[in-house]
């Protein structure tokens, strides 16, 4: 079975850092969930694609994985930069030559 260990993605909607910061280890799925033809519902026969495991480092998530036998791809994702500016720089007219 292989996982997917990506950096959990900061909530937009929130400020702050504080829980933008730990790794999350998911199951990769195989094959896609099929419709059910009565109600229309989706299903599947296998839970794993539920399954989220969070992990406060990424050695901590590779450990897990390892020690389960589980093969495992790490996904680094770009860090974001911070635009140092003032508050009056949201309001200057931008001068023209």
């Amino acid at each position: 079975m292989s996982v997917r260990i990506y950096r959990k993605v900061e909530n937009p909607m929130q400020w702050g850092r504080r829980n933008g910061k730990g790794w999350l280890l998911e199951y990769d799925v195989p094959y896609a969930c099929r419709a059910d033809p009565l109600t229309g519902w989706q299903g599947s026969g296998d839970t794993r694609g539920q399954i989220q495991l969070s992990f406060p480092t990424l050695e901590a998530a590779i450990a897990y994985a390892e020690h389960e036998g589980l093969d495992y791809h790490v996904v680094h994702s770009g860090t974001r930069r911070l635009k140092i500016q003032s508050y009056a720089d949201n309001f200057t007219m931008p001068r023209q030559q």
